[in-house]
């Protein structure tokens, strides 16, 4: 056999590497999740302190990524002490029988000029419903910011009871902006 016809052959059947572009470590302090909603009309704005990611997104097949994200529903803080202590109870997370939300990927589709859809499932007061959320990416020294934005309805997840349900007092929609940064992990 040539060996140039060898050397073809054997590069077309090795199997290709894994990129060393896969990003897998969420940078948690340099990441944000927040949240706005309207209290008896009044804007109020805050944001969730603690939660960890696991992700694994290689930007030269972005639709194999997949994506994992916790949050301690207890880390809520709208800046006001009594609204943040409220919002552990019953009628609101039930920190004590719910202390995390949880958002699994299905899906990554993408929409052209570094955006795509992240869909899944979205897991919060023991309900699960899917969410699908437009999400910009962008690379720059060797670190990976997601960014994007989604309306959640409280009331879906059974979030505000009794009284709270009432939208006049605490609105249904919630704004939830997110800012995750990853970093490539040496394999």
């Amino acid at each position: 056999m040539n060996t140039r016809i060898f050397f073809i052959a054997a590069l077309l059947a090795a199997p290709l590497p894994a990129s060393a572009e896969a990003y897998t470590a969420v940078d948690v302090e340099q990441s944000r999740i927040a949240f706005g909603f309207r209290q008896m009309g009044v804007s109020m704005q805050g944001r969730f302190g603690s939660f960890r990611a696991e992700l694994d997104f290689d930007p030269a097949r972005p639709e194999s990524a997949s994506a994992t994200l916790e949050i301690e529903l207890e880390s809520f803080d709208a800046g006001v002490r009594d609204l943040n202590r409220e919002v552990h109870g019953s009628q609101w997370f039930d920190t004590a029988n719910h202390p995390v939300a949880r958002f699994v990927s299905s899906s990554v589709t993408p929409l052209g000029e570094s955006r795509y859809e992240l869909a899944g499932d979205l897991t919060l007061k023991g309900t699960t419903r899917p969410l699908r959320t437009p999400v910009t990416v962008s690379i720059a020294d060797g670190q990976v910011l997601f960014e994007g934005e989604f309306v959640l309805e409280r009331l879906d997840y059974d979030i505000g009871t009794g009284a709270w349900r009432d939208t006049r007092v605490v609105a249904n929609e919630v704004q939830v902006r997110f800012s995750l940064a990853a970093l490539q992990v040496p394999e």
